[in-house]
């Protein structure tokens, strides 16, 4: 009997392609929030304190944020349909031994193991849209991998209170096993394979720049996550070993030249930017809708919800827009009405209640979700197929980074207006409020300045489209 075959490249329909890299995105982004709803159950169960319980959650995003770039350039040079489907089946058996865990240690540890296969997922899910997906079609399909991530964020609270309640704190981990073994099966019947060269050169990876960059990204984000400054005189020093190391290089984990050139930089920061900004209405928002308009708790998690929901429904509309009218068009547009729904949240007063809170936030988030396709399918678009995975990662990151700094910093404004938001009476926490919007409006024309000034030094080709000689795999 033969073995069954995989069907060429051109008899792949790409709604399963797609149906691949979306549960891809789906199932590490609902993992970012799905243990938070169990933290207080796990406590209990197994005898730890709240802070310590604490790093289930800390270890998966420390994991992501260190590993990502690693492990899409890990994809560049051994394949990244191959590495994805191994960083799938590493989510996949982590999720099982996370399960299974009898103690808080073996938790944690899987929940890191858990976090490295989520990288790998981020960073290739992204990368692999450029070659299975035609160029026609890029904005759509970013779109839809946008709207998964969505869904999973705001999906985990909830979807973790409902398996707890029904089958305990280990449900929430368990249910990826399902998922991961038909991710599997997708990703491994419906992915190409590229041809291998038995001629090229043996692939070398960066180990030195990478454990500098991972060192340098996991003290930045414990610094701010676990509120441990001094760790940031760690990540600086790990920022400036990875430089001196990425100079050096023979093969780079991150050519230095890249990040000089102007599209590419831009984006970044852009990313960064709006993904700090978008952070402020998840710390801020609740505060203002209990303390300044009164909110019953009954309902907050319905209006917090809007939000989210709002950016999952705007995400594949958006994406199908960047195919039409072309991406730097859409992220300018996303980022304009960033801007308006900031200010807007700066200065409406809190007499405008609930609706005029929406109103603006709703304005905010529909820009969001069309900056974030128009954003990726820009930067992705002029990058050489050897840097792919790398540049994927290095856009995960710049988002990761955001919501990192946006959930500290952005909350330290809050409360440097506001004071104690858990006791301050109304009108503190309003000014609070629009204290933390006003520095995000600021920070959306940053990111407005800064995408203009890309694209304007940007070089372009004879069709009029942004060249990028410096992100040749050469």
């Amino acid at each position: 009997m033969t073995a069954p075959t995989r069907p060429a490249p051109a008899a792949r329909p790409q709604r399963w392609i797609l149906a691949s890299l979306c549960l891809t995105m789906l199932m590490p982004s609902l993992d970012t929030s799905i243990a938070n709803a169990g933290l207080p159950a796990l406590a209990r169960a197994l005898g730890a304190g709240f802070a310590h319980a604490q790093w289930v959650v800390l270890a998966y995003l420390l994991a992501i944020t260190s590993l990502i770039v690693g492990a899409g350039r890990l994809g560049d040079l051994f394949g990244r349909r191959r590495l994805l489907i191994a960083g799938i089946a590493l989510f996949t058996a982590a999720s099982l031994a996370c399960g299974l865990a009898g103690s808080l240690e073996a938790l944690v540890a899987a929940r890191a193991l858990q976090g490295l296969g989520a990288a790998a997922m981020l960073a290739l899910a992204v990368a692999l849209v450029g070659e299975t997906i035609p160029k026609a079609h890029t904005g759509r399909a970013m779109g839809l991998l946008g709207t998964m991530s969505a869904i999973g964020t705001t999906l985990g609270p909830s979807l973790g209170g409902v398996l707890m309640a029904a089958a305990g704190w280990r449900s929430i981990f368990l249910v990826n096993v399902p998922l991961g073994v038909l991710n599997l099966w997708l990703a491994w019947r419906w992915l190409p394979a590229p041809p291998r060269d038995a001629a090229a050169p043996r692939p070398r990876f960066d180990l030195a720049g990478t454990a500098a960059l991972a060192l340098g990204l996991a003290a930045y984000a414990l610094a701010m996550t676990a509120r441990q400054p001094q760790l940031l005189a760690v990540a600086g020093a790990g920022a400036a070993a990875f430089v001196a190391i990425e100079a050096r290089a023979a093969a780079p984990l991150v050519r230095l030249a890249m990040l000089r050139e102007p599209r590419l930089a831009s984006g970044l920061a852009a990313s960064m930017l709006v993904a700090t900004v978008i952070m402020t209405t998840l710390v801020v928002g609740p505060f203002h809708l209990t303390r300044a308009l009164g909110l019953p708790p009954a309902t907050l998690g319905l209006v917090l919800s809007v939000g989210p929901m709002v950016s999952a429904l705007t995400g594949a509309p958006a994406g199908r827009l960047v195919d039409r009218v072309g991406a730097p068009r859409v992220m300018l547009g996303g980022l304009v009405a960033m801007l308006a729904g900031a200010v807007a949240l700066a200065i409406v007063p809190a007499a405008a209640g609930v609706p005029g809170y929406l109103g603006a936030l709703l304005v905010m988030t529909i820009g969001y979700a069309s900056f974030q396709p128009a954003n990726n399918t820009a930067l992705m678009a002029g990058i050489d197929a050897g840097r792919r995975g790398v540049v994927s990662g290095l856009l995960n990151l710049s988002r990761h980074l955001g919501l990192i700094t946006g959930a500290s910093a952005m909350g330290a404004v809050f409360a440097a207006v506001a004071g104690d938001a858990t006791t301050s009476g109304a009108v503190a926490v309003a000014r609070g409020t629009h204290a933390a919007f006003g520095v995000a409006a600021g920070l959306l024309v940053v990111a407005l300045a800064v995408t203009l000034l890309g694209r304007a030094l940007a070089p372009s080709d004879a069709s009029g489209a942004a060249a990028s000689p410096g992100l040749s795999s050469g």
